[in-house]
């Protein structure tokens, strides 16, 4: 019986393994599908050890999380290229601020992220299950993304607990993932909370994610994502009138920056 139901499960994979690569479409499910697994599975085997170790709720979760999602990569063949971690080092707490690209991002994130770092995520993605039980168990800063007043409640507070607690802070400020090969432009709510605190905004650069990953080709393939942390702005001095002008300076560094690492250095010159 038992060899039976290996044969069976031979003969799936194996049809599963021809169908992928007769067809992109069904490659990219069956690869997207594996990455969906891989998170219930790392969030499975982290959470106990988070409850253990660090007793519930709480940035240091964040170690642990991280060492288990930097293991992803190796089961999709994708390489990380990493300059600048040394721009990380500053003294206090920080806001950290990135580009966002698709559903891959947790891995670039775990790559590179310093300890006593939070992320600042939708509302909704408490409620995925296991998944949203690891974020919240790693201290995630869930806002509703719905209720501008609710947000800016929880942004406010995030300033003070930053400070008080000397933890950096890691946002998307495009908002929405966006894999179109450029940028979305950027909302306030980051540059706000980092002038509002006065701690520096460090920026954070990924390459394009579209030479191996594109919904809309059914593209999902190994490949190398280069990653660059770019020199802390200051924000001692500014005030709330300085917000866009913060916001357009992180922006345009930020997209040259991308379109350098992403190797089209013709669309970094028309950017600047």
């Amino acid at each position: 019986m038992e060899l039976g139901w290996l044969l069976w499960g031979a003969a799936v994979l194996l049809l599963l393994h021809v169908l992928a690569e007769l067809s992109p479409a069904v490659g990219f499910a069956l690869r997207l599908c594996w990455y969906c697994v891989l998170c219930v599975l790392g969030s499975l085997l982290a959470a106990p050890a988070c409850l253990l170790l660090n007793g519930g709720r709480t940035v240091r979760n964040m170690r642990i999380i991280k060492n288990v999602v930097k293991t992803f990569k190796y089961f999709f063949g994708l390489k990380f290229e990493v300059k600048g971690l040394q721009n990380f080092e500053v003294e206090g707490p920080a806001i950290i601020v990135s580009n966002h690209q698709s559903i891959l991002d947790m891995m670039g994130l775990m790559e590179v992220l310093p300890d006593n770092c939070v992320q600042v995520g939708k509302k909704e993605l408490m409620y995925t299950g296991f998944v949203g039980l690891i974020m919240y168990l790693g201290g995630v800063i869930f806002i509703n993304r719905k209720s501008t007043t609710s947000a800016k409640m929880v942004m406010s507070e995030v300033a003070k607990t930053m400070v008080a607690e000397n933890v950096k802070v890691w946002v998307y400020p495009e908002g929405t993932r966006n894999c179109t090969g450029d940028f979305l432009p950027f909302k306030k709510g980051a540059f706000h909370l980092a002038i509002q605190a006065q701690v520096p905004v460090i920026p954070v650069v990924y390459s394009s994610f579209t030479s191996f990953y594109n919904p809309k080709k059914k593209l999902f393939t190994s490949g190398k994502i280069k990653v660059e942390v770019l020199p802390p702005i200051e924000t001692k001095g500014l005030t709330s009138d300085d917000v866009s002008d913060l916001t357009d300076r992180c922006y345009h560094t930020m997209r040259e920056t991308f379109f350098m690492l992403s190797g089209r250095p013709s669309e970094a010159k028309d950017s600047s």
